[in-house]
C-alpha cells in the first residue's frame, strides 16, 4: 500500500522539459517582431505577380487568348474578344497597383472579383489556389497594403496619420 501512494504523487517533470518551452516561447516571441510590413509587400508582390505574368502570356499571344475566352473560359455576357480584353487590361494594371500599394485596395477589389470569376465560372477545380490568393486580396482590401506604400505615405501627407 505504501508504494501505491507514493506512486500517485506527481513527480515533478524533467529539468529539459522548461528548457524545451522555454527556447520555444523565446522563438515565438522573436518571429512576432518580424515586421508585418514585409509580410504584407511580399503578399502583394506574390499575388499581383500572378496575375502580371498571366497578362503577359495573353498580350504575348492575344489571338490564343481570344481562343482560351472562346474555348475554355467561356464566360457567360460577355464576347470572348471583350472578355480578353478586359481579362489582360485587368491583369496587366491591377497587380502594378498591388505591387507599388497605389490605390492597392481598387486593385486588390479587382483581383478579388476577378478570382471569384475564375473560381466559380471557369476552374471551380483549383480552390485551394484561389482560396490563397482570395486571402491574400480580402487582406489588402480590409487592412489595407501596409507600411511600404505610395497609399501609406499619401495618407500621411494627406491627413497626418498612416
Amino acid at each position: 500500500m505504501k508504494d501505491f501512494a507514493m506512486m500517485s504523487v506527481s513527480q515533478p517533470m524533467p529539468a529539459a522539459m522548461p528548457t524545451i518551452v522555454g527556447r520555444l516561447d523565446a522563438a515565438r516571441t522573436r518571429a512576432s517582431h518580424f515586421p508585418l510590413s514585409l509580410l504584407e509587400l511580399g503578399m502583394r508582390v506574390a499575388v499581383g505577380t500572378t496575375f502580371f505574368r498571366s497578362g503577359m502570356n495573353k498580350v504575348q499571344s492575344f489571338d490564343t487568348a481570344i481562343v482560351l475566352f472562346r474555348e475554355e473560359y467561356r464566360l457567360p455576357l460577355l464576347p470572348p474578344e471583350i472578355a480578353a480584353y478586359l481579362g489582360t487590361a485587368v491583369e496587366l494594371s491591377a497587380p502594378i497597383l498591388l505591387g507599388l500599394g497605389l490605390f492597392a485596395r481598387l486593385g486588390a477589389a479587382v483581383l478579388l472579383a476577378m478570382t471569384l470569376v475564375i473560381q466559380f465560372l471557369v476552374y471551380p477545380a483549383n480552390w485551394p489556389e484561389h482560396l490563397m490568393w482570395a486571402s491574400i486580396l480580402a487582406y489588402v482590401l480590409t487592412r489595407g497594403p501596409g507600411a511600404l506604400s505610395i497609399d501609406r505615405a499619401i495618407a500621411f501627407n494627406l491627413f497626418g496619420r498612416a
